[in-house]
């Protein structure tokens, strides 16, 4: 990877736009990047790694929301572009962090969101083509083709030596975390977490079985209660050794003694049930000899209760007899009330009809209404022609009211258009006239509007002449009092200097003891030193002096400036406004006012004018669209009119035929519909009258017939008369319920017979009195013990079901608890060996420590063969695996003393020993991490601060050994203040700090480039 351009904008330090050429200092191989403290040197690095993975190395990276310059004007974007080149790849990146900037609208600030670029050149075409704009995709890109970390590469192309002083003096857990970021060993990390991790899980699952299998045990120690081996239960802790063992033989123990105790249990059983049996059997003889006297005695009692309901019996007998008689009434019955409803129903209807007759007719049959009403509707039948005639003639007066209306319409209509084209000329030559001032006016608007801005903007810079001049005459009075308060501090503070200088040997001699040399003579002899006076004046105060006079001085400074600039923009001000004037002399900030005012009405009325140009020309438009319309309006009312008085001439001939056949239609009536009306009212009321008088007639039949079919049921059925046929009707409720009464009388009575008939029920009645309660005492106390005797045994039973159950639970227990062991034993040793807590470990190290203790030794090795140029041979950097004390091994470095022959620790090399041995491990530590990121050829490296530690023949051979990293083109950047490299560098990049921002400065041999 070698860099070739960056560019910086409003970045740390840099306001303004920065660039470097690394193309350039790459050419001398070797260059210096100086500067003094604070001015930049690390922002350049940082911005170098802010391009490439989008933060800034180490700790620095949090201050991600400061990277915009203080010194940025407002508006400037913050921005960095890299120009590099990896592998066959030119490419360029350019980034923006979020920032603040000016709102496009309004006032105050919005957040600008972070942008990325990335460009690749084709040297084909000549030109850079974008590849892409996500973060993301940038991000993977430059991560896979650099083949490091943002880490890695701080760590390998920034070389910071200062890690590398504490790395060498560090101890084995500060080195693994190093190492262990730049080598990315989390892998094997990860291995010994999974593997204890493993070893955890497999130890809860252990110690979960074995506390089932304790669960289990202390089930069958309550299962087991009353046993022997109750009173001995299993005692243990989930990953006892042996604890499996121990269950398994209490379990076989308790397992005998409760099919023991369970056959004891089925003989004491067994003995109960023939006792229980005994006592049964008599106590069923003694309840049959109770029941059987019991059912003789109750037959007698209901003998005599159905002697006595005898009678009773016989009348619900009779009278279930004469209802089944009257059954066959009922239907004559129904059909006689059904007529008789009917009958009075057309009764009613007949009253109601008559009473609607006149009288004359109140008595009339069913035919002679119907004959009256046939007459009536052949009259109604000669009306049809006046009626239709009746309606044609009102059909015929609406048309002609309708044709009077739209006469009288037309003829407003013609005398309206009339009246409005005697003044159509008139008002169409004022329209035109209008749209053509409206025209001028917006001529007249434009070329006013082009005298009123410029007019404008001279009495804006009149304005700001007059403000100006008061503000230079105010800097004016600021700078001389400046300078006043300047010379006076400047006087002030020689003076305090002068009479300082006079009393400096005073000063001095406070300090003198006897026997201490003096510090201007050295002499140890002091017989008369000086002593201070009244006005003396101390350090302090002449400190104090000089920074009134410092302060004073840069108040004046600024006072000038001040006045510079309110000149300047004074002068402008008076140039713009002298721009437009007609002749050499100012014009007052009133006589422009007033230019500006005068231009600004005449220019709105003109504008406004202008503006009805539009409605002008609209207003035209219509009018002549009117025109049109009203003559055209006034040739179809014309037309209209002709045409109406033919029609009208016809309806008058058609409405004097109409009046005449009217008039015969409607006779003695108002008109023939009311004439109608009243002929259909009578014929409707005649057809009902006829039809109820028919409908009462036919009712009236109906009944007689219904009388005559009842009597003769009545006198067939046995009845004397159809009244006691009723009577003797029962509903189907009260029939149900007699019928009910009389069988339960009837089953009684054999149910009587049955129980004294049956066989063995005298012979019972003839012995003694039964005695059950006995019997039932003797039973209950041979039950008791049979109770007893099975609760015992199912006791024993579920006891040793109990334990067989449980037993072979714990059985199954052990046998998936075997395998988890032997899981748990070989896990265990496997996540101890690489913990380095085993004793299989000798040296106690990790799995981790163990892959970084190899690349610390490959570490090791590259550093010795630069450690060894640089101090002439004598130093070497060994690797070291032995233990110190309790800790681990793995992570030692010691330094081989080529003199002396000794291996000694790196902590006690000088402070140059340290620098050159650090710079060696740095170089050593990037050889070995570009190698493990894949080979990716590193042509641009930086080294950090510390060459100050060396001496000269030192520098010279770190130098060497520096420039020989220029093999196969590769270029070194040092970071440094030693003014010695200056000389020994000719390429050089100079960071220069100034209150406007830092700036960069390019020197190849003699040559100076401002960046």
């Amino acid at each position: 990877m070698r860099l070739h351009r960056l560019e910086i904008t409003a970045f740390g330090p840099f306001g303004t736009t920065q660039k470097v050429d690394f193309d350039a200092l790459s050419a001398a191989g070797l260059f210096l990047l100086h500067g003094p403290t604070g001015a930049g040197k690390t922002s350049v690095l940082d911005a170098v790694c802010f391009a490439l993975y989008g933060s800034v190395p180490g700790e620095r990276q949090t201050r991600g929301a400061s990277l915009r310059s203080d010194h940025a004007p407002v508006g400037t974007y913050t921005e960095v572009l890299l120009e590099l080149t990896v592998g066959d790849r030119r490419l360029e990146i350019t980034r923006r962090p979020a920032q603040q900037r000016p709102k496009k609208r309004g006032g105050g600030f919005t957040t600008e969101k972070a942008q990325t670029w990335l460009r690749q050149y084709d040297p084909a075409t000549g030109e850079w083509a974008g590849l892409s704009r996500s973060h993301q995709e940038i991000g993977e890109e430059i991560t896979q083709l650099v083949g490091m970390s943002r880490e890695q590469f701080c760590q390998v192309v920034l070389l910071p030596q200062g890690d590398f002083a504490r790395f060498l003096r560090a101890d084995a857990e500060a080195r693994g975390k190093l190492l262990g970021r730049l080598f990315d060993t989390r892998r094997f990390a990860a291995v010994e977490e999974r593997l204890a991790e493993l070893r955890r899980t497999a130890q809860q699952q252990v110690e979960d079985g074995d506390a089932r299998l304790l669960t289990l045990a202390h089930r069958m120690t309550q299962a087991a209660g009353g046993l022997d081996s109750a009173r001995t239960p299993v005692e243990g802790r989930p990953g006892d050794p042996g604890l499996a063992e121990s269950v398994l033989t209490w379990a076989a123990v308790a397992r005998t003694e409760a099919r023991e105790a369970l056959d004891i249990a089925g003989v004491r059983l067994a003995a109960a049930e023939a006792g229980q049996a005994a006592a049964r059997a008599a106590l069923d003889a003694e309840n049959d000899l109770a029941a059987r006297q019991a059912r003789h005695a109750d037959a007698l009692r209901r003998r005599e209760r159905l002697t006595e309901q005898a009678p009773e019996r016989d009348r619900l007998q009779d009278s279930l007899d004469r209802s089944l008689r009257a059954d066959r009434v009922a239907p004559a019955l129904g059909l006689r009330r059904d007529a008789e409803r009917e009958h009075a129903a057309a009764h009613t209807a007949r009253e109601r009809a008559r009473a609607l007759l006149p009288p004359e007719l109140a008595d009339a049959g069913a035919e002679h209404l119907s004959a009256l009403e046939h007459r009536l509707r052949e009259e109604l039948g000669g009306l049809d022609a006046a009626r239709r005639a009746e309606r044609r003639a009102a059909a015929v007066a609406e048309e002609r009211a309708v044709l009077a209306r739209e006469t009288r319409a037309d003829e407003d209509a013609l005398r309206d258009a009339a009246d409005w084209l005697t003044g159509w000329e008139p008002r169409r030559t004022a329209l035109a006239e209008r749209v053509e001032a409206a025209r001028d006016a917006a001529a007249r608007a434009e070329h006013l509007a082009g005298r009123l801005e410029p007019a404008r903007r001279r009495l804006a810079a009149a304005r700001r002449r007059d403000a100006l001049a008061e503000d230079t005459r105010a800097a004016e009075a600021r700078l001389a009092e400046a300078r006043e308060r300047r010379n006076g501090a400047h006087e002030s503070w020689l003076d305090v200097k002068s009479r300082r200088l006079e009393g400096i040997a005073a000063e001095l001699a406070v300090a003198l003891a006897p026997g201490d040399p003096c510090q201007v003579c050295g002499s140890t002899d002091h017989p008369a030193p000086a002593r201070t006076t009244a006005d003396h004046v101390d350090r302090a105060t002449e400190d104090a002096a000089y920074a009134a006079y410092t302060r004073a001085e840069e108040t004046r400074t600024a006072a000038e400036r001040d006045l510079a600039v309110t000149r300047e923009s004074w002068s402008a001000a008076r140039t713009e406004v002298l721009a437009g004037a007609a002749a050499d002399e100012e014009p007052t900030v009133a006589e422009l006012a007033a230019e500006v005012d005068g231009l600004a009405r005449l220019h709105a009325e003109a504008h406004a004018l202008a503006g009805q140009t539009h409605s002008a020309r609209e207003a035209l438009a219509r009018a002549e669209r009117e025109y049109e319309e009203r003559v055209g309006a006034q040739r179809e009312a014309e037309r209209r009119v002709a045409a109406r008085t033919s029609r009208r001439e016809a309806l008058e001939r058609e409405q004097s035929t109409l009046d005449e056949e009217l008039a015969r239609g409607r006779g003695a009536f108002a008109s023939v519909a009311e004439h109608a009306a009243l002929l259909e009212r009578r014929g409707a009321l005649l057809a009902d009258a006829a039809e109820t008088v028919r409908t009462a007639e036919l009712a009236a039949q109906r009944l007689k017939e219904a009388d005559d079919r009842l009597a003769d049921a009545a006198y067939r059925a046995g009845f004397a008369t159809p009244a006691e046929a009723a009577g003797a009707l029962l509903g189907e409720g009260e029939r149900r319920a007699l019928q009910q009464r009389v069988d339960a009388w009837q089953a009684e009575a054999a149910a009587v017979a049955d129980r004294l008939a049956e066989p063995g029920t005298a012979e019972a009645a003839a012995l003694p009195p039964a005695d059950p309660a006995a019997a039932e005492t003797a039973h209950a106390v041979a039950q008791r013990a049979l109770r007893e005797a099975d609760s015992a045994l199912a006791a024993a039973r579920e006891r040793a079901a109990g334990l067989a159950g449980l037993s072979r639970q714990a059985v199954t227990e052990v046998r998936r608890l075997g395998p988890l062991r032997e899981e748990y034993d070989r896990v265990a040793r496997l996540a101890a060996l690489t913990a380095g807590t085993s004793a299989e470990n000798e040296r106690r190290m990790r799995l981790e420590s163990y892959v970084l203790a190899a690349r610390l030794e490959q570490v090791a090795a590259a550093a010795s063969t630069r450690l060894q140029r640089m101090s002439s041979g004598r130093y070497t950097l060994v690797h070291s695996d032995a233990r110190s004390g309790g800790r681990r091994a793995g992570l030692g470095l010691h330094v081989v003393d080529a003199w002396t022959g000794n291996e000694r620790d790196t902590a006690t090399l000088s402070g140059g020993e340290t620098f050159f041995a650090s710079l060696a491990l740095a170089l050593g530590l990037a050889d070995v991490v570009t190698d493990e990121a894949g080979g990716v050829r590193l042509d641009t490296l930086f080294i950090d601060e510390g060459f100050g530690s060396l001496d000269e023949q030192t520098l010279d051979e770190v130098l060497d050994v520096l420039d020989s990293l220029r093999e196969r083109d590769r270029s070194v950047g040092i970071v440094s203040h030693v003014g010695d490299l200056r000389r020994r560098i000719p390429a050089q990049l100079e960071v220069v700090k100034a209150r406007q921002g830092s700036a960069v400065r390019l020197r190849t041999g003699g040559d100076a480039l401002s960046g």
